[in-house]
């Protein structure tokens, strides 16, 4: 069937003119006290120095976002928006990467066109929203689906993903164990992926009892703590050695966990949070003025490291009698030694948590857990014992937080309160919202994203931190069920196959064609 030509309305330029200054006046007021003037350091103490090249190129920019978003309202108007938008997002990531490119290519690097790394990435996250929004619609108006047939077909589309699931993870654990003999392997490269691996088995942690119980804690960072802080100072006040210290901080977290589960047992949802939140908040509290032991914001320094399992030291000379780790292989000396050790320590740790999860899963309480999570009440007229369960979910979940949190202590060396501060409960509940929760590979992609992207936009100093939240926004309203999202109880009334209930369909969309035909009649 022939398309019938779009009907373009002419474009009313006097009410858009009066838009876009409305734009220009509502982003002139809300830049000058943010952006247009900043104190510097000269003779004579802090001057103030006005900053309106760079207000008058964001107002600029605001305008020209609004003529794409009005040119959008109608249709017939998409290709001009996904070429400006594009273009411009293309001009900002060069300009964003200009130091990389030029030393990939041997140049020196061109001067910038926005005069800050913050303007360059704004302009061009921008252009790229805005010439996505554009195509999507333009890709929406030439397609015959309907909007719930195209929800069935992403649907569809992300199952048959979700088969390569296992092949995605097999690469990702192969990759992860050569990484340190890859070429572009470097001790920086070594220090990144063993902070991401942590923020990997940090979420896991808390996938157990956000994922799988469905109890939203935004207090996690505090077992993190309890297991750095019980390491930290055993070995400090007690000599006790790291791989005795190991399994205390797990337990002693998982201590905690009951402590802290006990009294929300009665309480769910926002309430539920709330209390997790303050409880965070307690220990960080506690750890900043109980000087004496923990010696408060000053934290604990001098925090010895691992040996390798206490056969050798990684040291140059012998220490308490150990001999050192490229003696005791006959390797030659390298400070790398104790990187690698670390990184393959927290891996091996990530790789129990892991298996730990995919087990517990199937057995009776992980059932229990997703019974809890799908539905409280009647996991409790089904006669589930939900204290006992919520419990065991906050005492699993604070152990892996807890022996993590031992890892981070011997890795540092020196520790404070300030490492365990609310935002990093809130990073570690979004790798598991983001990655989406019950999914372990889904959870394991999203701290490289999380973890990674910062590390990539290191230079854009304290903005870098825009680069984190424009990313989340992004994923939220592209995929706000999670990157992976995979909520199915591992335990279906009438199974997947089909036995005793309704087989899946091979084609959703003309399943829920069909639904809503029968619904119609």
């Amino acid at each position: 069937m022939a398309r019938q030509p779009v009907e373009r309305t002419p474009l009313d330029f006097s009410e858009i003119g009066r838009e876009l200054g409305l734009t220009a006046v509502v982003g002139l007021g809300l830049t000058i006290p943010l952006l247009s003037l900043k104190t510097v350091d000269d003779v004579g103490g802090l001057q103030i120095v006005g900053r309106w090249t760079e207000t008058a190129l964001v107002i600029l920019l605001l305008v020209l976002g609004r003529f794409g978003l009005i040119l959008l309202r109608e249709t017939g108007r998409e290709i001009p928006v996904v070429l400006g938008g594009g273009l411009m997002g293309l001009v900002g990531l060069l300009d964003l990467l200009r130091n990389q490119l030029s030393a990939m290519t041997g140049g020196e690097p061109w001067d910038g066109i926005f005069p800050s790394y913050t303007l360059a990435f704004l302009a061009g996250a921008g252009g790229a929203i805005l010439a996505l929004r554009a195509g999507m619609q333009l890709s929406r108006r030439y397609s015959n689906l309907t909007r719930g047939e195209r929800d069935a077909r992403a649907e569809a589309r992300a199952e048959t993903f979700r088969g390569f699931i296992t092949l995605l993870a097999a690469l990702a654990v192969v990759m992860a164990v050569i990484l340190p003999f890859m070429p572009f392997s470097n001790r920086y490269v070594i220090d990144v992926a063993t902070l991401i691996v942590t923020y990997v088995m940090l979420g896991w942690g808390l996938n157990i009892i956000v994922g799988y119980a469905g109890l939203l804690d935004l207090g996690y960072v505090a077992f993190y703590a309890v297991g750095a802080y019980s390491y930290a100072l055993g070995a400090q006040y007690l000599g006790v050695s790291f791989w005795l210290a190991l399994p205390f901080a797990g337990i002693l977290a998982a201590s905690f966990g009951l402590i802290l589960g006990f009294p929300v047992l009665r309480l769910r949802g926002d309430y539920f949070a709330i209390v997790t939140l303050g409880f965070g908040e307690i220990v960080r509290i506690i750890l900043i003025n109980w000087y004496p032991v923990t010696k408060g914001p000053d934290g604990l320094s001098g925090i010895p490291r691992p040996d390798f399992f206490g056969l050798a030291v990684f040291s140059r000379n012998a220490i308490d009698g150990l001999p050192p780790f490229h003696e005791f292989f006959g390797l030659e000396y390298a400070s790398e030694h104790r990187i690698y050790f670390l990184y393959y320590l927290i891996l091996i740790m990530a790789s129990l948590v892991a298996i730990f999860t995919l087990r517990i899963r199937r057995l009776p309480i992980g059932r229990a857990w997703e019974a809890l999570r799908e539905d409280d009440i009647a996991c409790a007229s089904l006669g589930i014992n939900r204290t006992t369960i919520k419990l065991a979910a906050f005492a699993i979940s604070a152990a892996w937080g807890g022996l993590a949190g031992a890892f981070f202590a011997t890795r540092q060396g020196f520790i404070s309160p300030e490492s365990f501060t609310f935002i990093e409960s809130a990073i570690i509940l979004a790798i598991v919202v983001m990655g989406g929760m019950g999914s372990l590979v889904g959870i394991a992609c999203a701290a490289i994203l999380l973890i990674g992207l910062p590390e990539v936009f290191r230079e854009l100093a304290e903005y870098r931190m825009v680069a984190f939240g424009a990313g989340l926004v992004f994923i939220m309203i592209w995929r706000p069920q999670g990157l992976l999202s995979h909520r199915e109880p591992s335990v279906l009334l009438h199974g997947k196959d089909g036995r005793g209930g309704m087989k899946p369909a091979a084609d959703p969309a003309a399943a829920l064609a069909e639904a809503t035909k029968e619904s119609a009649s």
